[in-house]
C-alpha cells in the first residue's frame, strides 16, 4: 500500500513487481508463480478495516490463484483483517509455526547474499566494511540487527527521520539523509524501501562498490544496471538476494513449518548469487542480465514440463 501519483503508476509498479516475483520463485526453485497487488493510498492515514476486508474479498474472488502476504505498507495486523474476508493469506496467525513476520527471513537471505557479493567484489570480511541501509522498515530494521551482529560500521537512512534515529540508536549506526546515502563512501549499499532508486540521477552519485538490498526492482531500468556494472559496481540482482521472505511463505503454504529446512533453502541464496557473479565476470555482462536470463529459462522449462 503506497501513495501513487495515479492508477497508471500503480499498474506499472504492480507489473514490475509481479515480474520480479516470478523471477524470484523460479530461481529459488519454488513450485509457484509470481504475483503482486497494490493498494493506492497512504497507509498511515487511509488504511481502514473496511478497506482491508474489501481487498480480502477481491483476493477471495480469485479462488486461490493469488495469495496475499505482508509487504510495504501492509503488516501482520493488516493481514489478519484481510483474513476475515479471504482464506488465501500467507503469514499472520497462520504463520505462527515459522514466526508471523517474513521480514527476518528476508533479511537473513539478504545478509547471506551480501556476504557472497562482498567476497566476490571486495575479498574482505563483512565485519571490516561500512554498510548503508536505506529504508529501515520491517526488513531494513531486521537487516540492521543482523549487520550489527556481524560487526559492520552501519549507516542508516529513512524518509521517516524518527524511524532512522531509532534504528541508529538501537544498532549503533549513524543517520544520514535519504538523498545523501547515495553519495556516502560506503562499501555496500542495501536499498530496503521502495524500488526504482538506482536511476539516472543516483547512479552517477553512488559511492558504494556493492549494492545488495531487500527492495524489489531497485534498478529503474536495465540500462541503469549496465551503467553501474561498467563503473565496476557489483549489483546483486534483487530477485536473487531477497527471496528469503517468499521461501518462508512457500513453506507455510506447503505445510512444511520446519525452521531448519527454511534456513537451508535461504542459505542457498549465497551460492546461487556466486554463480551469477562468476558467470557475469566470465561473460562480461552485468549480473542482472545473467540472472534474468536464468530466470526466463527456468520459467520456460517449467512451462514445458506442464
Amino acid at each position: 500500500m503506497r501513495q501513487y501519483p495515479g492508477e497508471r503508476e500503480a499498474l506499472d509498479d504492480a507489473l514490475r513487481l509481479s515480474r520480479a516475483m516470478s523471477y524470484k520463485t523460479a530461481l529459488a526453485g519454488l513450485p509457484f508463480g509470481g504475483g503482486k497487488a497494490v493498494i493506492l493510498g497512504d497507509p498511515e492515514r487511509e488504511k481502514t478495516p473496511e478497506l482491508l476486508e474489501s481487498f480480502g474479498r477481491a483476493v477471495e474472488a480469485l479462488g486461490g490463484r493469488y495469495r496475499v502476504a505482508e509487504d510495504v505498507g501492509i503488516g501482520v495486523g493488516d493481514l489478519e483483517a484481510m483474513a476475515r474476508a479471504t482464506r488465501w493469506t500467507v503469514g499472520g496467525e497462520r504463520g505462527a509455526a515459522l514466526g508471523h513476520d517474513p521480514a527476518p527471513w528476508t533479511a537473513y537471505g539478504v545478509l547471506t547474499g551480501m556476504r557472497a557479493a562482498v567476497r566476490h567484489a571486495l575479498d574482505r570480511p563483512l565485519s571490516r566494511l561500512r554498510v548503508g541501509v536505506s529504508g529501515v522498515g520491517s526488513v531494513g530494521r531486521a537487516l540492521c540487527y543482523l549487520l550489527r551482529a556481524a560487526g559492520v560500521d552501519l549507516v542508516v537512512a529513512d524518509v521517516d527521520g524518527a524511524r532512522a534515529a531509532r534504528a541508529a540508536r538501537d544498532f549503533g549506526g549513524r543517520v544520514v539523509d535519504p538523498e545523501a546515502i547515495f553519495r556516502e563512501p560506503l562499501d555496500v549499499l542495501a536499498p530496503c524501501a521502495v524500488g526504482g532508486v538506482l536511476d539516472a540521477r543516483t547512479v552517477p552519485l553512488l559511492g558504494a562498490r556493492v549494492v545488495a538490498g531487500a527492495a524489489n526492482e531497485q534498478l529503474a531500468t536495465l540500462e541503469d544496471g549496465d551503467r553501474l556494472w561498467r563503473r565496476g559496481v557489483v549489483v546483486a540482482p534483487d530477485f536473487v538476494i531477497n527471496a528469503g521472505g517468499v521461501i518462508h511463505g512457500a513453506h507455510l503454504v506447503a505445510g512444511e513449518p520446519d525452521r531448519e529446512a527454511v534456513r537451508d533453502r535461504i542459505r542457498a541464496i549465497g551460492p546461487r548469487l556466486e554463480s551469477v557473479l562468476r558467470r557475469s565476470a566470465a561473460e562480461g555482462r552485468a549480473p542482472h542480465r545473467v540472472a534474468e536470463e536464468w530466470a526466463v529459462a527456468a520459467l520456460a522449462a517449467a512451462r514445458a514440463r506442464r
